[in-house]
């Protein structure tokens, strides 16, 4: 385990002090309220999860077991929490909420939610997808187990789509395969034609994303008569080695069937090994090569073809 720099620890603790000043936990009582955020917390789990042992309290919530009873008996106090017998064990008692209790904690609920909501309004599409994975991202990296990865979604090209697609491309092949910005400069330049001359009868491209996250892409362009020419195929690191490639592919190969294309052509290089064991085993082949020295890398291109 390395060790944690000092500006780490700094830049952790200065997003702890935004957040909470931006929701005013800092403030004698929390949402407007006469309730700590201690206090709101534990109103939360009993009306989340019902009724609990105070040693299942402190458990669920970290908390120290002689402060968790000084907050439950100030809440007691005000009629918001009734304790009786556990009918597992006598000798302990269960903790709930009364009827005021419920309805004190809905009311705050819903403040929260405005607030929150109210946070998040200002920021576009996709701004807010970014945030929802930023903050998955943060509780899997701070050992919350119990964040487990949305589902895989393609859909089509929407606005700032093209612009992260180039993007990505020029900075994946330039860190794993060394290829300058003249590579990048040809994906802006077929993206670009793409959308100035795109046909969603005969053209389509897929953006895989997860949690708002962008993992990958694959686009089938009309070529001339009855070939389409499949292009710009990418996969982040991140979500290689679970057939998200293939599954790009097969997309492109059975839309093109749809639309009543005879041929798919596409061009790759030499040194894209995956991409090409792709393409092979869904029935491509190889047609011909030459060497390609536009990336400076000595590499060759390749032509594959899949007819129907």
């Amino acid at each position: 385990m390395s060790a944690v720099s000092k500006e780490e620890v700094a830049a952790l603790r200065e997003f702890n002090r935004i957040y909470t000043r931006r929701l005013g936990v800092l403030n004698e009582g929390l949402l407007d309220s006469p309730f700590s955020l201690a206090e709101v917390r534990l109103m939360y789990e009993l009306y989340a999860n019902g009724p609990a042992m105070p040693s299942e309290l402190a458990e669920r919530l970290d908390m120290d077991r002689g402060y968790l009873s000084r907050l439950l008996a100030r809440i007691e106090d005000q009629r918001l929490l009734k304790s009786q017998a556990s009918q597992a064990d006598r000798r302990s008692r269960t903790i709930s909420l009364t009827r005021k209790g419920r309805s004190t904690f809905a009311k705050l609920d819903v403040k929260s939610q405005a607030q929150a909501a109210e946070l998040i309004a200002p920021m576009d599409g996709r701004g807010r997808r970014r945030l929802m994975s930023a903050l998955r991202e943060m509780r899997r990296a701070l050992g919350d187990d119990g964040v487990s990865p949305g589902p895989i979604v393609l859909r089509g090209h929407r606005p700032g789509d093209i612009g992260l697609v180039t993007q990505r491309h020029g900075e994946l092949y330039a860190r794993e395969y060394g290829w300058d910005e003249r590579f990048e400069a040809l994906v802006a330049g077929i993206l670009s034609r793409y959308i100035a001359q795109f046909d969603p009868a005969r053209e389509r491209c897929w953006i895989a994303e997860r949690d708002g996250e962008f993992l990958g892409c694959v686009f089938l362009m009309h070529k001339g008569a009855d070939t389409a020419q499949l292009r710009m195929l990418l996969v982040e690191p991140s979500a290689r080695g679970i057939g998200l490639g293939r599954t790009l592919v097969e997309q492109c190969v059975g839309f093109a069937r749809r639309c009543g294309y005879k041929k798919i052509v596409l061009w790759t290089n030499s040194r894209l090994d995956a991409a090409r064991h792709i393409y092979a085993a869904q029935g491509f082949r190889l047609v011909r090569e030459e060497p390609h020295e536009a990336f400076g890398d000595g590499s060759m291109g390749q032509y594959w073809e899949l007819e129907f």
